[in-house]
């Protein structure tokens, strides 16, 4: 009996080592199995990464280089004569304005204040010799101004549509804090507007099968922006819809851009001081329209300047986290310092 035991004993541990040995030659081959199979995510990965970063350049050198160097007035002339430009008395507007004129386009501006309207026509007339009109048309006032847009421009050759109308904030705020009138009055003109602009002139370009769109964004279209939630969720819209329009309309003849600003100085920035001072990263109108025109033709989604599509490759693939909080900063500190001064005038 003692003699079976020990024979048990012996033969079960041989069978424990014989389990032990296979199990660790399939761990073994299972763990250098896995390790190839990591190896070639991380090689999938890196050239992903890789690619993304040689067509981040060449869409860089091709956006910004290859259009300075080749864009000229038969390029931008080829769409036609005309340009009506919306928000056109201040800002980009004027700027873009002044920038397709110098290229010899005529220019129909579109505003709510004639003599703004009139001192801009006049100037850029006398300034690059093209011809000029004006329409005053208030665009938050919704519907009712459209039917006297389209009488303006029956019997026009419109080859260039510059949606650059917009409405912000007063200053960054929470939703309920803003009113109800100033929220309508965002999407009347930046959506609203935007689209029946479009409806008014796109059958006459698709007709003579040649025209250009820029309808003019924000930055803020990439994810959530809170405290200018309403105004951001436009631009979302507005880039949508524009990509939209391209598969649409691409293969008639049609040119169709989402122009995607970051901060340019402005008046409908002036609530933060820091906005309202030129710098590498912050334009001047004049500085960025001269580089928007000239990617007209060439790029269907961009920043316009080379400055903005730099901060447009990096802030664009941030994580929404990032995005929220930065922007968060932003805004708060804007509403803070807005406030503060407001507060600081009011005593005075």
């Amino acid at each position: 009996m003692m003699f079976a035991h020990n024979f048990d004993s012996a033969k079960l541990a041989n069978i424990m080592k014989d389990i032990t040995l296979s199990l660790t030659r399939e761990v073994s081959q299972s763990y250098h199995s896995h390790l190839d199979i990591l190896a070639v995510i991380g090689a999938c990965y890196t050239v992903r990464k890789g690619l993304n970063l040689l067509t981040g350049c060449f869409s860089f050198i091709k956006h910004q280089v290859f259009s300075r160097l080749f864009s000229n007035t038969n390029t931008i002339l080829k769409y036609g004569e005309w340009a009506v430009v919306t928000g056109g008395s201040d800002g980009i507007g004027k700027a873009y304005a002044e920038e397709l004129a110098s290229h010899g386009v005529n220019i129909i501006l579109l505003g709510r204040s004639i003599e703004k309207l009139q001192a801009v026509s006049e100037s850029i007339s006398a300034s690059y010799g093209v011809k000029t009109r004006f329409i005053v048309a208030d665009l938050s006032k919704g519907p009712e101004v459209f039917p006297s847009i389209k009488e303006g421009l029956k019997d026009v050759d419109v080859g260039i549509l510059v949606n650059n109308a917009g409405v912000l904030n007063d200053y960054p705020a929470c939703f309920t804090e803003i009113p109800e009138e100033k929220s309508l009055e965002i999407i009347n003109v930046n959506i609203a507007a935007a689209v029946m602009m479009v409806h008014i002139v796109l059958p006459g370009m698709l007709q003579r099968k040649r025209g250009a769109i820029i309808n003019v964004g924000s930055a803020t279209c990439a994810n959530p922006v809170p405290m200018v939630a309403v105004y951001a969720s436009s631009k979302a819209f507005l880039d949508s819809f524009t990509r939209a329009l391209q598969y649409e309309y691409a293969s008639q003849g049609i040119f169709i851009q989402s122009l995607i600003p970051f901060f340019v100085v402005t008046k409908m920035v002036g609530y933060a001081e820091v906005l309202t001072k030129k710098n590498l990263l912050v334009l001047g109108p004049k500085e960025y329209a001269h580089g928007a025109v000239r990617t007209i033709g060439v790029s269907q989604r961009t920043a316009g300047h080379w400055s903005h599509c730099m901060q447009m490759s990096i802030f664009f693939r941030m994580p929404e986290y990032l995005w929220v909080r930065m922007w968060m900063y932003i805004n708060r500190k804007c509403r803070t310092d807005y406030l503060s001064k407001a507060q600081h005038c009011k005593e005075k």
